[in-house]
């Protein structure tokens, strides 16, 4: 064995190639490279999906235009002057300017009064009016009297001094009396009360805001209804007004 890998060509009678070896070879080689590639190809080209036969769609055709619009009517014709109607049957007015120039003129026909025989009528005077009147007269001849004066306004309330509203001067103040059981009592406290007062600027009327006791109370009441103002003058009007007062009894009050 180990003569045969040490010799030359002569000595290796295997590796002795002729035409016919290498001919063989070459169909061997192409036999196995077809079963090796050839045939699987084939086999593949079976296997892929079938190609979609084309399809054609065909849109269909537009519509056709619409017809053009028809020619517009021929106008209606003006219509022409109105026919003059018959002198004889229309009515003349005749207070109305004359059309035509007349044949001749006559003369002038004065305009009597309707009250004739009265001593100074006018023309165009009224039955039973009064010489000297009016053209154009008054039904029956006499002048209706004028309307009555407007009644005067109604008097206005009381307003309440406070704001813009001042209140008048003080012209007379009276103060309350301490009772002298409210003083044995020790009765102190604050009385608020609202006065209404007149357009002679006189207390009219008293209310109790604020109660405190009826001994103290009644002696606050009493006390402020003597006061007395200056009247209150609003736009050039007198006017009544409500106020606030307040008293405050101690014992020191007394």
């Amino acid at each position: 064995m180990f003569d045969l890998i040490v010799q030359g060509k002569a000595g290796r009678p295997l590796r002795q190639t002729t035409v016919t070896s290498k001919v063989l070879s070459i169909i061997v080689h192409v036999v196995i490279v077809t079963a090796v590639v050839v045939v699987p190809l084939l086999h593949v080209t079976h296997l892929l999906p079938p190609m979609p036969t084309m399809m054609a769609f065909v849109a269909a055709a537009p519509p056709p235009p619409p017809p053009p619009p028809p020619p517009p009517a021929p106008s209606a014709a003006k219509p022409g002057p109105k026919p003059v109607a018959n002198a004889q049957t229309t009515p003349v007015n005749p207070d109305a300017a004359p059309i035509a120039a007349p044949a001749e003129i006559a003369p002038e026909v004065a305009r009597v009064a309707m009250n004739a025989g009265v001593e100074g009528g006018v023309e165009g005077g009224v039955e039973g009016g009064v010489a000297g009147g009016i053209v154009g007269g008054i039904p029956g001849g006499v002048v209706p009297p004028p309307p009555p004066p407007p009644p005067p306004p109604p008097p206005r309330g009381p307003v309440r001094v406070g704001g813009q509203i001042t209140a008048p001067a003080l012209l007379k103040r009276v103060e309350p009396e301490y009772p002298d059981i409210a003083a044995q009592a020790q009765l102190t406290g604050i009385v608020i009360l609202e006065a209404t007062v007149g357009t002679d600027g006189c207390v009219e009327s008293v209310k109790v805001l604020r109660a405190r006791h009826p001994f103290l109370d009644r002696s606050a009441v009493e006390a402020l209804k003597q006061w007395q103002y200056s009247p209150l003058v609003l736009n050039g009007i007198r006017t009544p007004f409500v106020l606030t007062v307040t008293f405050n009894f101690s014992v020191a009050h007394k």
